[in-house]
């Protein structure tokens, strides 16, 4: 059996901090109190375009369900079953899509949820759930194209390039699906740990090449076509006398920029890699679920005290920290113009120079938690909150 926990995904948003009592074996605070908003005199006018609640949201469950955009369309999925295409200007609802009982997957008994997604490529909208099952959409009209069963929860975005879509599941394999029809091309299987966090790195895929990470610190490389294993590298290793102590799960989404792939670990490092022969480039000491992002210069870091980090991406040295949000359970950092945008435990959006790390405005959206990083499309910022409110914000 594979026990999956919330470790740093567990929250008690009035007091900042929670316990794991049963697992550690006695009354030990895992997280301090979150640092107090102070004030500070904005540089950047941040205006709300609009907003719309969007449904249920994720506030039942901890989902990384983040928002997907293509085509002047935004797609946002629920715990309540359903999938929402909008215009992405103006925030009206264009379809809902309302996950059914049927084609011979589900019974009336079970409890069967969107939890991964939705994901986009080539004329589909993708969604995976609970029950492993793989659903692929029309994003036009919301119509159901084909429906496929893999073999375990689907907890990250499935992933489609050269009509194949890609599946990670939380049982440790990766699915290569025909993405007309559904069917099984190919299945790539790795061991994970009996104890890990709940949670699973999102596949990317480049020129053929689909980049992975997974539980216990490992990373890969399979060819798009029929899942052959191309590279593994260890981006940490494992240490610690208790299961608890020695997690380093890969739970972020790589990213691949160039010749060179990027990849945090929990408990682990922050690694840069050849993306042709995964050797490891340079590395750093640091611990993130979150996730981060790159642009030209720079990697941006939120680790798991929320402290914000940026880096240079070529050699990883260090160019500044910010610790004026420390244990507000930041999102990763979203990349925007001149610009980082991350969420908080408190439904507020924390902008700051991605040259200094200064604070340069703030802005709530929602009284409930944002755990997906902020969307980029152009100069446009959304950002969903754990109760489904969405906002698209701009800024000058």
């Amino acid at each position: 059996m594979i026990f999956r926990i919330l470790i740093v995904l567990i929250f008690i948003p009035l007091s900042g901090c929670t316990y794991l009592n049963s697992l550690m074996g006695e009354d030990e605070e895992i997280f301090d109190p979150p640092a107090e908003l102070t004030e500070f005199e904005s540089s950047v006018e941040v205006s709300e375009l609009w907003d719309r609640n969007t449904g249920k949201g994720t506030d039942n469950q901890y989902l990384m369900l983040q928002p997907a955009i293509a085509d002047d369309k935004i797609f946002i999925a629920d715990t309540n079953r359903k999938l929402i295409a909008m215009n992405a200007s103006n925030g009206r609802i264009e379809w809902t899509y309302t996950l059914t009982l049927g084609g011979g997957f589900f019974s009336k008994s079970d409890k069967v949820f969107i939890t991964g997604g939705p994901g986009l490529g080539e004329n589909s909208v993708l969604i995976g759930t609970s029950k492993g099952d793989v659903i692929s959409l029309d994003p036009e009209s919301g119509e159901e194209q084909w429906r496929s069963k893999v073999s375990s929860e689907i907890l990250s975005a499935p992933q489609k390039d050269r009509n194949i879509v890609i599946i990670r599941t939380l049982d440790g394999r990766l699915f290569g699906l025909n993405g007309n029809n559904g069917r099984r091309i190919w299945t790539y299987d790795k061991s994970v740990p009996t104890l890990s966090l709940r949670g699973t790195s999102t596949p990317v895929i480049d020129q053929g090449v689909i980049i992975n990470g997974f539980d216990g610190g490992g990373l890969i490389a399979l060819d798009l076509s029929s899942g052959s294993l191309i590279w593994e590298s260890s981006i940490a290793t494992p240490r610690g006398r208790s299961d608890l102590e020695r997690l380093v799960d890969i739970d972020s989404t790589p990213v691949i920029s160039g010749p060179m792939v990027y990849s945090a670990t929990y408990q682990g490092q922050l690694a840069a890699l050849a993306l042709d022969t995964g050797r490891i480039l340079w590395n750093r000491d640091i611990s993130s679920h979150a996730g981060f992002s790159v642009d030209e210069d720079y990697l941006y870091i939120t680790d798991d005290k929320s402290n914000i980090w940026a880096y240079d991406r070529f050699n990883g040295g260090s160019a500044w920290k910010q610790d004026i949000l420390l244990n507000r359970q930041l999102t990763a950092p979203a990349v925007i113009g001149n610009y980082l945008v991350v969420g908080d435990f408190e439904g507020y959006l924390h902008w700051m120079d991605k040259v200094t790390g200064a604070l340069v405005a703030r802005q709530r959206i929602s009284k409930n938690r944002i755990i997906v990083a902020p969307v980029i499309s152009g100069d446009t910022v959304y950002a969903f909150s754990t109760n489904g409110q969405l906002a698209a914000l701009s800024y000058k």
